[in-house]
């Protein structure tokens, strides 16, 4: 179970310490705001103009602002106390926003920048989850800004929440289980009522099903599992798959209801009205392709709870001319009315975040699918003796569905696992060349200094530099600079790799090795095995043979005294600009073996 930051009340705008106790720590509380309605600042002017207090706490911390034009900046200042977890994930639980960009400011003045949201390719987020989400890295007891800006066509919904990875991993968990379990019963209806459909062909079966699917899609697409799943790099789909499929699922909601009511045959002005609705609406969906998001999406948003009014409204006159089968009908849609207008209403601002608004839509939608089902059953009562057989194997087979979509549950859970474990890999290692970054690097280097004192033997760095660089970037471009990089880690890698070493890329056109168990002699020995291998081995890229050197700094760590990984690396560093200063092309040890 994930625990909540419950240690006391942090007041908006003063630092936020998390303990070893917090695991699940949301911000509304916590973060102050801005409205920057020109959509004119930059980072600069935001950390300034927070510096001078001119951001205000969330009004009475509800993160729903409701559509709004320009942009927000968001901004609080976290203390890490807990040194067991340096490493946080700050997750934007609103899927529809377009922009959102990270600034992480630390004491020494460093920021950081990341960016989100479903204008950005979704194969860019730290992690693929259907909600954007950002590594926080928050070294221990020093006090970091976070700052963020949303610009966004859809509702300014900002509910965010730092996670460490354990309890975001647990999240993830949860997610799968009850979106499984939501759309489990969406296909077992859909699967129901289509076999039903198939074996009487009646147009209400059509229509129903019509209706399920669409409205599946509009919360596939609010949850941003569309975004996720079908249009992952296609940004424009993103905003129009919101006011389209609403309007879908509407004019299989009229097109439904008239045809269950039977208004054509028992009330032909109001079957005349939900033709005029339903022809609203595809007209809706077709501007929807063409007019903005924030024009439209408000529009369709409200236009739900009118679509809903006048189906109560049909059922109501329906249900006082006699028609029976009306009353489970009825009462379908006004638990579907009560979720959804908690939903509209979250999505204006207008009611604060919490289990009943952000799931409202889902748990009425649930209970209006399963009663109407119920009511189309109802409505073919008088039909039941007859149809006795058709029903037993619609059964079987809606049983046998359930079993098939609880083994690829379980099988989705499995694949799920994996990832997780893949993800991890991908996180220690540098996109470009494929060697670990430096952040593994430093967790890696530090474990094998702690390993030599007890194995007692020592253990070398080996520091590395591509000599003239920026030359070949500016003669040849930078695409064939990568290919040198590249080329590069391989050849690091295939000596260092071969003595049980670990190669990494420190930064830029620098890479760093760890050779355990390797004294002085034999570092240096493979230092000038990695140098010649890479200036013998020319790199062939964009029609040009480039030959590279490299200088390498060597510093021998040993037994017999403690360390820092620090002064290791200054030290290794002395070596290597001693090697630049000797002509570059050349291997240096450090004067000092510790």
């Amino acid at each position: 179970m994930l625990l909540l930051a419950t240690s006391g009340i942090v007041r908006a705008g003063q630092p936020l310490a998390l303990d070893t106790s917090m695991t699940s720590v949301p911000l509304s509380q916590s973060i102050t705001y801005r409205h920057d309605a020109l959509a004119s600042d930059g980072a600069s002017e935001a950390f300034q103009r927070a510096q001078e207090g001119q951001y205000a706490p969330l009004p009475d911390g509800n993160p729903s602002l409701g559509f709004q034009e320009g942009a927000y900046w968001f901004h609080v200042t976290v203390v890490n106390r807990n040194p067991e977890e340096p490493r946080w994930v700050l997750v934007q639980e609103y899927a529809l926003s377009d922009n959102l960009d990270l600034y992480l400011r630390y004491p020494d003045g460093r920021v950081v920048h990341q960016s989100s949201g479903d204008h950005v390719p979704f194969g860019t987020r730290y992690i693929r989850y259907r909600h954007p989400n950002f590594r926080i890295d928050l070294p221990l007891g020093q006090p970091v800004e976070l700052l963020l800006r949303v610009q966004s066509q859809s509702s300014m919904q900002v509910p965010l929440v730092l996670y460490t990875p354990g309890a975001f991993a647990e999240l993830l968990r949860d997610a799968q289980f009850s979106t499984g379990l939501y759309y489990g019963i969406v296909l077992a209806l859909l699967i129901y009522n289509l076999v039903l459909w198939l074996m009487l062909r009646d147009s209400s079966y059509f229509w129903y099903l019509l209706h399920v699917s669409a409205f599946g899609l509009v919360l596939f697409t609010l949850n941003g599992y569309g975004f996720e799943y079908l249009w992952p790099e296609w940004p424009w789909m993103a905003d129009a798959s919101v006011p389209l499929s609403i309007c879908l699922a509407l004019i299989g909601m009229q097109l439904f209801s008239r045809s269950f009511l039977e208004l054509q045959e028992r009330w032909p002005v109001g079957n005349a009205i939900s033709l005029g609705i339903s022809a609203f609406f595809g007209v809706l969906a077709i501007v929807s392709t063409q007019v903005e998001y924030h024009v439209v999406t408000p529009l369709a948003s409200k236009t739900v709870l009118l679509g809903l009014a006048w189906i109560i409204v049909a059922a109501i006159v329906m249900l006082r001319r006699g028609y029976k089968p009306a009353r489970l009908f009825l009462l379908a849609w006004a638990l579907f009315l009560v979720g959804t207008a908690m939903f509209t209403l979250l999505a204006f601002g207008l009611v604060p975040r919490n289990f009943w608004t952000l799931n409202g839509v889902q748990i009425g939608s649930a209970m209006e699918m399963l009663l109407l089902s119920l009511a189309l059953g109802s409505r073919y009562a008088g039909l039941r003796v007859e149809n006795i057989r058709i029903v037993q194997q619609a059964n079987e087979q809606l049983e046998r569905s359930v079993i098939d979509r609880t083994k690829q549950l379980r099988t989705t859970m499995a694949q799920l696992g994996e990832a997780n474990v893949q993800l991890r890999e991908y996180s220690q290692r540098d996109p470009l060349t494929g060697v670990y970054n430096r952040g593994h690097f430093h967790e890696a280097f530090k474990q094998a200094l702690d390993a030599r004192l007890y194995d007692g033997k020592p253990l070398a760095l080996l520091l590395l530099d591509l000599d003239h660089f920026k030359q070949i970037n500016d003669t040849y471009g930078h695409l064939a600079g990568d290919d040198c990089l590249r080329h590069a880690a391989r050849c690091v890698e295939s000596v260092v790799n071969a003595r049980g070493g670990l190669v990494a890329r420190f930064g830029g056109e620098e890479f760093v090795a760890v050779l355990p168990a390797t004294d002085a002699k034999a570092a240096l020995k493979v230092a000038e095995a990695v140098r010649q291998r890479i200036q013998q081995a020319p790199v062939a890229t964009r029609n040009h043979s480039i030959r590279m050197s490299a200088s390498i700094g060597v510093h021998t760590v040993d037994v017999s005294r403690e360390t820092v990984p620090e002064e290791v690396i200054r030290i290794a560093d002395e070596a290597l600009y001693r090697a630049k200063d000797d002509g570059r092309n050349c291997v240096r040890h450090s004067v000092t073996v510790a």
